[in-house]
């Protein structure tokens, strides 16, 4: 398999992964749904899950990598504010776990741009 067909589907591993992590052990990502959101957290932390499962589906096929891996961009900015609420709300913990939330907001970065990579690989080709 070429490294460009292992890339998105990594990447949608990466995605079910974290999907199904949302519903194995929700209390945890609840935790990081803003306040300003409205409704149940569980509610916001059940629906990203769905939507990362979803996205994963979406990598994994090639007739939708290109629009899965777009929305997947989308979805790493979006999520962004959960992290940003992580790294406050742990600016008083062990140093490990604050490096740890503080290391997840540059991470947004390469993640938003292997899903865009994602999309321009599966350009032009259906």
């Amino acid at each position: 398999m070429p490294r460009s067909e292992r890339s998105p589907l990594l990447l949608a591993g990466l995605l079910a992964t974290a999907g199904v992590a949302h519903f194995a052990s929700p209390r945890q990502f609840d935790a990081t749904i803003p306040r300003a959101l409205p409704g149940s957290p569980r509610t916001w932390t059940y629906a990203s899950g769905v939507a990362e499962l979803a996205l994963a589906a979406g990598l994994a096929l090639f007739r939708t990598r290109r629009a899965a891996a777009q929305a997947t961009a989308a979805f790493f900015v979006g999520v962004f504010p959960a992290n940003v609420k992580m790294a406050v709300d742990w600016r008083h913990r062990p140093a490990r776990q604050k490096a740890a939330a503080l290391g997840r907001l540059p991470l947004q970065v390469p993640l938003v741009l292997w899903a865009r990579g994602a999309a321009k690989g599966a350009e032009g080709r259906s």
